[in-house]
């Protein structure tokens, strides 16, 4: 009886969160204009080269996730 109304209230939720977004972002209802640097393809590919072309000044490339690596030995109670 009661996971009905949570369903429609998660529903609803996101159904108001999304046209919500849609006036805001997309309908600029406070006023506004998208910059030019987000909407100008051009600008956005020469600033892609700038950042691309910067030398690498730091040491080598590191694993973000080093847990992902499984480099780590785990030892169990008994071999303590």
């Amino acid at each position: 009886m009661a996971a009905k109304y949570i369903i429609a209230s998660v529903a609803g939720s996101f159904a108001i969160a999304y046209v919500s977004d849609l006036l805001v972002s997309d309908s600029k209802i406070f006023g506004g204009t998208t910059p030019s640097t987000v909407s100008n393809k051009g600008w956005w590919e020469e600033t892609d080269k700038k950042f691309q072309a910067w030398p690498r000044t730091a040491g080598p490339p590191v694993v973000m996730n080093p847990i992902s690596r499984q480099n780590f030995i785990v030892k169990s109670g008994s071999e303590s």
